[in-house]
This record gives structure tokens, C-alpha cells and sequence, in this order.
């Protein structure tokens, strides 16, 4: 028997029993929309996450003083330290060779007023090299300059957030006063909107000042609550912390046998880590959901029981008139691949249609890659044969005399 037939006998055996066909396709669909859905949805969050970081700047690293017991043993946060100063943060500038730009940084939290209008947030003290490692740019106004630095001046460049909420009627922000818990600050320069990170976070909500006001004016305090800096390129990111460990360690005056009072990270570090944590949730996701790939495996192997069953005296009268074993071991392994195959592509189509509209109403970021719409097509293939296998050589054993007086 050739395989034409084959395959004629198969669509006609499915085409006779159009609903059952359908229901046991049925749990291979879902099991491939649902594949889809969950590696197109992680695999978007993936993608974002990297993208993100990299407009945080993706060879940036950062530095802070490191942990501290305090007395009675109670550990210190790393703001509360005062191992990392301007001395170090002068260092690091003249002595590098792998940096592009460093910056110190020290924050506050409070509250903004102009006028009638408040927003409580945080002001960060930094040198022009920030806009540098964070990727950030000037759309009106400009960036304080050495000068302001140096005389510790009451200037601020604010995030667009800032702006909407201390201008909400749309006046232009450059050369306003403004107050920062009682201090007041003159707003030079407006930054470029970035919008929300993929942690949701606001990167519009920023209010930038010299570190000198910062630490003189705001804090009165003489050292750093950490270091910013960019490597010259990504790939020179491990040689810049290696030189950057070196720099400090010599300025500390720590011993070979001394541990580090000061941690470094790098953003390639983070994103590695927020990767390698969404790949194993997006593993963890398409396992619970080719769990239904295996019911509907299940569910064509029950199928594939009661038509063998159905069909007992029709498989003897094909045995008895020449059919060989290997015949109606195709014919049922067919049948059973074609429910699969037509559900798995039912399914690719529905798993797509989901993907884009998760997009759409939930706003969430989706990739759907060649790879993931392929694995899927050949995971429903497999579980066609493989569950549809044992029924279909159960059938290709059955003794022809028995099989015709079977009732």
C-alpha cells in the first residue's frame, strides 16, 4: 500500500469523526498557543531589560563603600560608610585607563516647591560627566558647569517628571527658582525624557545639582555615597574594575590580606543576573505550559485506543486481503500525526494572535523568534508519534481471524 493511500485512509478516518478529531487536537492547540505566548512574552522582557539597561549605559559601573559592622555587631548600610572621598573619586579620574567619564554621586530626598506647587523626590549631586555614563542629554537649557562645581552653586538640571509637576500650565522651566526643603535652585537645563525602565521606575523623575551643593549645602558631609564611572567600551569593563580595585586598594592603604571596603558593579554584571533570572522564569513558564502538550498527547493516544478498537474488523479485513503489518502500523501513525500536525499549526497561528495581543491590551513587550514558533511545530510532531506509536503497533499485531470476528 502506498503512501498516497495511506494518508487518503488517515484524512478520510478523521474527516468521519470531524468533532472527536477536533477535541483531541484541542489540547494540542492550547499546549502550542500556550508555548508560544510565554517564550514570545519572556522573551520580549529579556530583550527589554537588556535595552534598558543599555540606555542606562551598558559599560557603566558603579561604586560603593562596602559593609560595616557597627558596635554590637549591627550591620551598616553602605550610606551610612565614609570610606569612599573626593580624594579617591580625583584619583580614579587622573590615575584611570579605562574610563570614559566619572562622577561622583550623593542624594537627598525632599520636596520641590515653585509657587503653589509641590512633588516630593530626590535631588542627586553629580559631576557633568553623569550625563555622560547614564546616557543622558539636554534638550532646553544647558549642563552646570566647572564653575558651579567649584563654588558649590545653587543650580539644578530637572527630568521631565520634575517639569509636569512644579509647571503643570506649560511655562519654560530654564532660569526658574525653585526650592528643595527651603534651599532655593535655579533650573539651567531641562534633560531629554527617557521614560519608564522595564522595573517600572520613572527616569524622567531626576533632579541633577553640583556635588559640591549637594554634599556642602544639603548633606554637610565630606564624603561620597558612591562613584559612577564608564568603561571606554563594554568590552573593557572588567580590565576598567580591575584598574579602578587597584586604585582605591592603594589609596586605602589596604593590605594584600585586607579585604575590599568597597564593592564594585557593573551594569553587565546586573543585566546578566536580570537575564539569567527571566530565562529561568520563562523556562519555569513554557514547562507548566507544555504540560497541556502532554495531556494532548494523552488525549490523541485515547483516541488513537478507541479507533483501533472501532476499527478491529476493518484492520483484519485489510490484512486478510494483503495488508501487511507495517501498513496499518502507517495508517494509524499517520492519522495520529495529522491530528497533531493540524493542531500544532492551529495552535502557532493562535499562539502568535495571543502573543500580539498581549502586546496591545497589556502593554507588555513580546519577541516571537523563528526558533520558538519552530521547537513548537517539532515538540507537537514528536508527540504525535510518540503517543500515537503504541496504539498504532497495537494495531499492526492484531491476528487478522481474530480481528474479522471481533464484535
Amino acid at each position: 500500500m502506498n503512501a498516497t493511500n495511506l494518508f487518503k485512509i488517515a484524512l478520510k478516518a478523521i474527516a468521519n469523526n470531524k468533532m472527536r478529531s477536533f477535541l483531541t487536537m484541542l489540547g494540542i492547540i492550547i499546549g502550542v498557543a500556550s508555548v508560544i505566548t510565554m517564550l514570545a512574552i519572556g522573551q520580549g522582557s529579556k530583550e527589554q531589560i537588556k535595552q534598558n539597561i543599555a540606555e542606562m549605559g551598558s559599560n557603566m559601573i558603579m561604586i560603593r563603600p562596602g559593609e560595616d559592622r557597627g558596635p554590637g555587631g549591627a550591620r551598616m548600610s553602605a550610606d551610612d560608610m565614609q570610606s569612599l572621598t573626593l580624594t579617591d573619586y580625583e584619583n580614579i579620574v587622573n590615575q584611570n585607563k579605562y574610563l570614559a567619564a566619572v562622577s561622583p554621586v550623593v542624594s537627598s530626598g525632599g520636596q520641590l516647591i515653585y509657587g503653589n506647587n509641590n512633588y516630593q523626590t530626590s535631588v542627586t549631586g553629580v559631576s557633568d560627566g553623569y550625563l555622560t555614563i547614564r546616557q543622558l542629554k539636554i534638550e532646553s537649557g544647558e549642563m552646570f558647569s566647572e564653575a558651579d562645581i567649584k563654588s558649590s552653586a545653587k543650580v539644578c538640571v530637572v527630568g521631565k517628571t520634575i517639569v509636569d509637576n512644579l509647571f503643570p500650565s506649560g511655562a519654560d522651566p530654564v532660569g526658574q527658582i525653585i526650592r528643595f526643603n527651603k534651599i532655593p535652585m535655579k533650573i539651567v537645563g531641562v534633560l531629554k525624557s527617557k521614560g519608564y525602565n522595564s522595573m517600572g521606575m520613572d527616569q524622567d523623575d531626576i533632579v541633577l545639582m553640583p556635588y559640591t551643593t549637594v554634599m556642602k549645602r544639603i548633606l554637610a558631609q565630606t564624603y561620597l555615597q558612591s562613584i559612577y564611572a564608564s568603561a571606554l567600551t563594554e568590552g573593557m569593563t572588567d580590565l576598567a574594575i580591575a584598574d579602578v580595585t587597584t586604585i582605591l586598594r592603594a589609596d586605602h592603604r589596604l593590605r594584600d590580606t585586607d579585604d575590599d571596603d568597597f564593592s564594585i558593579r557593573s551594569q553587565e554584571e546586573i543585566s546578566s543576573m536580570m537575564t539569567s533570572t527571566m530565562s529561568m522564569l520563562t523556562l519555569l513558564l513554557a514547562c507548566v505550559a507544555g504540560i497541556s502538550l502532554v495531556v494532548g498527547g494523552i488525549g490523541i493516544m485515547n483516541i488513537m485506543y478507541v479507533s483501533v478498537t472501532e476499527r478491529t474488523r476493518e484492520i483484519g479485513l485489510r490484512m486478510s486481503v494483503g495488508a501487511r503489518g507495517i501498513d496499518i502500523l502507517s495508517q494509524f501513525l499517520i492519522e495520529a500525526i495529522m491530528i497533531s500536525v493540524t493542531g500544532g499549526l492551529i495552535g502557532m497561528l493562535f499562539g502568535v494572535g495571543a502573543s500580539l495581543l498581549v502586546k496591545t491590551l497589556a502593554g507588555w513587550p513580546i519577541s516571537i523568534q523563528a526558533w520558538t514558533v519552530a521547537l513548537s511545530f517539532l515538540v507537537c510532531t514528536i508527540t504525535g508519534v510518540f503517543f500515537g506509536w503504541y496504539p498504532a503497533k497495537k494495531a499492526a499485531n492484531l491476528d487478522p481471524i481474530e480481528a474479522i470476528r471481533y464484535e
